[in-house]
């Protein structure tokens, strides 16, 4: 999301109500999660880089696709049902039919799940912070490698409490006006104020350089953004 300029108060109001919506979609099994994440660090000097990220989880690639079908006539439904008593049904459709105003662009992925560790510390909270970083894989082995190389360094790091979570997403379809170099998402969450002391030892003794070079000669990393949880529903 490329919010306007002077208009991110209004668009974290939008999102504000849309949280009750979201709740409601959730327990009527249409969607399994959605957070919001501010953009608080970034490598991308490209022109419209994202100021939000909005995370949507489902299930199933079907379940996904009956969400993206819902009609517009059906959304409106749901957003009057979940403010109901709460604010008027002309209110919420005021609302509704200005939702993309505070936008200068929207950019969509669609992402399936490689492979991930275990998820440690508890529950997001607003204020937790999450790193993404783009990558172009460039050899059949790239996934293999991540998977049975890379993933068990972090697995021991989570154990000794220094990072919580790690994961592989593949790219399977995008937007047209979508970036189009990564082919992969890696989604890491860390422990704050804590160094990943255990790969930097690994990194220097031989196996480990070996292990880093398959690794990096496998694909090819672009750029990387850090993110504030703002919101979720789950």
């Amino acid at each position: 999301m490329d919010v306007k300029d002077g208009m991110e108060d209004q668009y974290l109001a939008l999102e504000a109500f849309f949280g009750p919506v979201h709740d409601l979609a959730i327990e009527k099994g249409m969607l399994n999660f959605q957070g919001v994440f501010k953009v608080v660090q970034t490598s991308d000097d490209r022109e419209n880089v994202a100021d939000y990220f909005i995370i949507s989880g489902f299930s199933s690639k079907e379940q996904l696709e009956a969400y993206l079908s819902t009609s517009a006539e059906t959304n409106m439904s749901l957003a009057k049902e979940a403010h109901k008593g709460k604010i008027s049904s002309r209110r919420v459709q005021n609302i509704m039919n200005k939702v993309g105003e505070e936008s200068n662009q929207r950019r969509n992925y669609h992402l399936v799940g490689v492979d991930a560790t275990v998820w440690a510390g508890g529950d997001l909270k607003p204020g937790d912070k999450m790193n993404i970083l783009g990558t172009i894989a460039k050899s059949d082995d790239f996934e293999s490698y991540e998977s049975e190389v890379y993933k068990p360094m972090v697995e021991k790091e989570i154990l000794k409490g220094n990072h919580r979570w790690w994961s592989l997403t593949k790219i399977y379809e995008r937007t047209e006006n979508a970036y189009e170099n990564a082919t992969h998402f890696f989604f890491n969450i860390g422990v704050p104020g804590v160094q990943r002391t255990g790969w930097q030892k690994l990194g220097s003794t031989f196996k480990g350089l070996k292990l880093r070079e398959g690794v990096q000669s496998a694909s090819e990393h672009q750029n990387f953004v850090t993110l504030e949880l703002v919101s979720i529903h789950n």
